[in-house]
Order: structure tokens, then sequence, then C-alpha cells
């Protein structure tokens, strides 16, 4: 499928979409903006409220009577996200959620439960949330989920199938970010097969945004989009890439458009920097069947959850 544009999106209303990392100017926020302006609920989700205020106050600005839920949730903690999936039980059906949060280029760091900062933000927390929401989604009668992933997955060295409680070797950030987003591609494919296998009413999808001006570079790098070097960092990746908007069509591809499930969307321009969404193919990594089992097994031992 080409040629996708904004108007595609079909009309939402009566649908709740899950939205993660909705902080200001980022892929989420105009994922959520553009959902909600087609009439779906959407629920705001975010480490802290006082993000998910910002976020709810720019999306009212543009769309005053906005469905709009909030749900804190840090996927860094996997205790924060077993109390997040409890208390989005009062949601009910969740018919599309978009793992869309996550870190890029940290320095090095062990959460609380012992796991490399952009492995347990970027894969662990969206696996096991995935999993937990498992039964609202299968209520929906024809659930989505969205993971977005990135070219950077092309760079990863290996499939990331250590033991994610021992630093294999010297850390290295960006390898190690490349292999966060090969653990995207691998999760998205074995949950589709496995929804396919149990015929649950899920499909799963992966996206990218290809390069698109959001704070998540400077964010990794400093801590911070604004001040001294992360403001210099941050409006020269802004100036040369396209906008998060433009960056958010890929996900809202995959998360309205009729696609078989198990398709990749991203940017269609050359190099899959920018352009409009199309579907788009991985790397031969991502497309490892005994890969995507193995890292499967991984993280259900390491979450401590068992999809059904």
């Amino acid at each position: 499928m080409s040629g996708w544009r904004l108007e595609d999106i079909p009309d939402q209303t009566g649908r709740t979409v899950l939205v993660t990392g909705t902080t200001v100017g980022g892929l989420g926020h105009h994922t959520a903006l553009e959902l909600a302006r087609r009439g779906a609920r959407v629920v705001l989700s975010g480490r802290t409220e006082a993000k998910i205020d910002e976020t709810e106050r720019a999306v009212r600005a543009e769309l005053p009577d906005a469905l709009l839920e909030r749900l804190t949730v840090d996927l860094s903690d996997l205790g924060s996200v077993r109390r997040a999936a409890a208390s989005a039980a009062r949601l009910g059906p969740i018919d599309v959620l978009v793992n869309n949060a996550g870190v890029m280029g940290t320095p090095y760091s062990r959460t609380a439960d012992g796991l490399e900062l952009q492995m347990a933000t970027n894969h662990f927390g969206p696996f096991l949330l995935t999993g937990l929401l498992l039964p609202q989604l299968v209520a929906s009668g024809d659930a989505r989920v969205v993971t977005v992933s990135s070219q950077f997955h092309r760079y990863a060295k290996a499939a990331p199938l250590g033991d994610p409680l021992v630093q294999q070797g010297r850390y290295s950030r960006w390898p190690t970010y490349a292999a966060s987003k090969l653990a995207n591609l691998l999760f998205t494919y074995e949950l589709e097969r496995r929804a396919t296998a149990a015929a649950i009413p899920l499909r799963a999808y992966a996206a990218h945004p290809g390069f698109a001006g959001t704070h998540l570079a400077a964010n990794g790098q400093y801590g911070r989009s604004a001040g001294g070097v992360a403001s210099i960092l941050d409006a020269a990746i802004r100036a040369v890439s396209q906008s998060a908007a433009a960056g958010a069509w890929p996900s809202l591809m995959a998360a309205t458009a009729e696609l078989p499930g198990g398709s990749y969307c991203g940017p269609s321009g050359l190099g899959e920097m920018a352009g409009a969404p199309q579907v788009v193919t991985p790397s031969r990594a991502a497309r490892d069947p005994d890969a995507q089992r193995r890292l499967w097994e991984i993280s259900e031992q390491t979450t401590g959850t068992r999809y059904p």
C-alpha cells in the first residue's frame, strides 16, 4: 500500500486508543492528536502527571471536545507498568495500543529491576504492558498493537538474546539502542505469529518515523532537550529532519489502514528518511523466527508474565 495520507484515516468514533510516550512535540503527541481529531477516545500515557497535563492542554488547544483519558506509567519500571495496567482496567476494551514511548542513546544505567535502561524502556516495559492489557485488547474483537521501531535496528550487532541482567561486554549506547529497536520488530512478528496460531482477534504492526525532528536524541544524550549543548543538538536535528508530525504518519497508518498483520510501515522517501508512509521491509535479522521465539521466551521470564 502506498500513497497513504492523513485524510485516509477513517472515523475513529467509538474506538479506544492508548498511546504511550505522548510528550508534547513528539511522535506520540501527534499520533494521539490525529486519532482524537477523528473521534477516538485517546488515552494519553506518560511518565508523570505533569507531562500528561502538558499534552492534554496542547491537544485541547486544537480540539476542545477531544475524548481524552490519562494513564501514568514509567515503562522502565516493571512495577510501574503493573500498576498502570491495573489502573487501565477502568478503560474497558482497548482497540489499539501504540507502543511509542522510548529512550535513545542514554548513558549506561540499570533500572530498579536490574535491566539496562534502553532495553527496559524500549522493549521489556512495552512487552509487559502489552501482555497485561491483552484481555482488554481481545475484548475489543479486532485489536491492533503498533510498536514503534527505528531504522537504527539495522545497525544492531546481534539480537539481544543474552541474560538481560548481565552486561554483555563493554556498554555502547548506540549499538544498545539499535538492539532495542531490533527487539521491537522481533516482538511484533512473534506476537503476530502467536495471535494467529491461537486465533486471537489481534494484529501486530510495527512502524518507524524515518528521521523525525523530536527531542529524543537530546533527551537521551543530556537528559534534557533545552539548555546549552542540548539546545544546539536539538536545533540541529530539527533543521535537517522532517517534522515530528510527519514522523507520526507511519504509526497512524499502522494503527488505522487495512493492512495484513505483521506489516511494517515507514516513510517512502530516499533511505526511508522522510515522505508519505508505505509498507517497508525490515532487516534480515528482524525476520529470524528463531530469534523472535528466543527473545519472547527471555522476555516472559524477565517480566514474569505469560501471554494467553
